[in-house]
């Protein structure tokens, strides 16, 4: 075994799955015989994602309250506290999915930092093939104003691999169509097409990004003004509420309606969804059976990815939600769930919080390896 640990990051816009095809390559490796740390990252504090990946059996460190670029040094001191605690053979890293200009402000300074401690695998950038069809213009749908697409198309620009996940929800014309726009735009990108829900595709991934070493370029040109601009115009909400009543009751179904129920408040207010991720665990049991939801847009359904096996009467509810919409109108439409009187269970706030991202402000930016 190496004495240097792998470093891996994949990256990408809010609602390309990241999450899930983390978990599927955490156990990729894990059924190697390998141990794997696992850095979450988020704007604010209280992440679906910290709670889903612990529940799985994973050590997980959560960076909050900023995005990695921005919180380099609590990136570092969160790995090295897994290294302490967990000695990973691997740690992944997720980045918030509105943040671009990873390679130089977070892969080459842990390479020029720390390369004596860490392999740093190609920066991977992950996308919802349907949501890039409407970015793309190959299918009609609504999607995001230009400078949320900037940030959008800079993460596709500076990606060593990208990774078209969520194969299943397209035709296969479709994924043709995007992968051959996709490598003509980016040209020096190494391309993958899979599924991180049904498992399709994704061993050829898993076996380049953990061979592979990040390649040397130069940093690409990235206008900061417009990136904050664009982060700006995202809103972000985190929220944790109690769910209880006197009788048991489904909290799959009660999960469903909750999300059913912002959708809806959020279509009327013209806000486009980015993505909303709700976990329901059942009294203090954060880390034990739980329900997720998630919501990636206007259009979708919310889909329960993993459910509760019993009823129960006294819940959490953990809410992430981002959306281009001012950050009241998020506040608003999760106090209307709360406030609406046909709910049982009852729902009361014990943690609600809505903000838009500050202008970025990293604190290394180096222009190559």
């Amino acid at each position: 075994m190496s004495l240097k640990s792998r470093y891996i990051m994949i990256g990408g816009f809010l609602g390309a799955g990241k999450s899930t095809l983390i978990f599927k390559l955490a156990e990729y490796l894990s059924a190697k015989g390998l141990q794997v740390g696992l850095v979450t990252n988020d704007q604010g504090e209280m992440l679906v994602d910290t709670a889903f990946l612990k529940t799985s059996g994973f050590p997980v460190e959560e960076i909050s309250g900023g995005c990695f670029c921005c919180r380099f040094n609590s990136l570092v001191d969160a790995s090295q506290k897994l290294a302490r605690e967990a000695r990973p053979d691997v740690f992944i890293a997720e980045p918030v999915g509105s943040c671009t200009d990873l390679m130089a402000t977070v892969s080459y300074p842990l390479q020029r930092l720390y390369g004596d401690n860490y392999i740093i695998a190609p920066l991977t950038v992950a996308v919802d093939p349907v949501r890039a069809l409407r970015i793309f213009k190959i299918k009609s749908g609504k999607s995001f104003s230009d400078k949320v697409i900037y940030i959008y198309r800079k993460q596709l620009e500076e990606a060593n691999v990208i990774v078209i996940n969520k194969s299943d929800l397209v035709s296969a014309e479709q994924l043709l169509l995007l992968k051959q726009t996709l490598a003509g735009e980016y040209a020096d990108a190494d391309i993958y097409i899979c599924s991180a829900r049904t498992g399709d595709g994704l061993l050829p991934f898993f076996e380049h990004i953990t061979a592979s070493r990040l390649k040397k370029s130069s940093t690409m040109d990235v206008d900061y003004h417009v990136y904050g601009q664009g982060e700006a115009l995202l809103g972000w909400l985190n929220a944790t509420l109690i769910l209880q009543a006197d009788e048991p009751w489904n909290g799959n179904e009660a999960l469903l309606r909750c999300a059913d129920r912002i959708k809806q408040r959020l279509h009327q207010q013209g806000a486009e969804i980015a993505h909303l991720k709700m976990v329901l665990y059942p009294d203090e049991n954060l880390y034990g059976d739980l329900a997720v939801v998630n919501l990636v847009r206007n259009d979708h359904t919310p889909e329960l990815s993993r459910s509760l096996p019993e009823e129960l009467q006294h819940g959490r509810l953990i809410v992430n939600l981002r959306a281009e919409a001012e950050p009241d109108t998020l506040g608003d439409a999760v106090r209307d769930v709360v406030s609406d009187g046909r709910h049982n269970p009852a729902i009361t706030v014990e943690h609600l919080e809505y903000f838009k991202p500050s202008q970025p402000e990293p604190v290394f930016r180096d222009t190559a390896i």
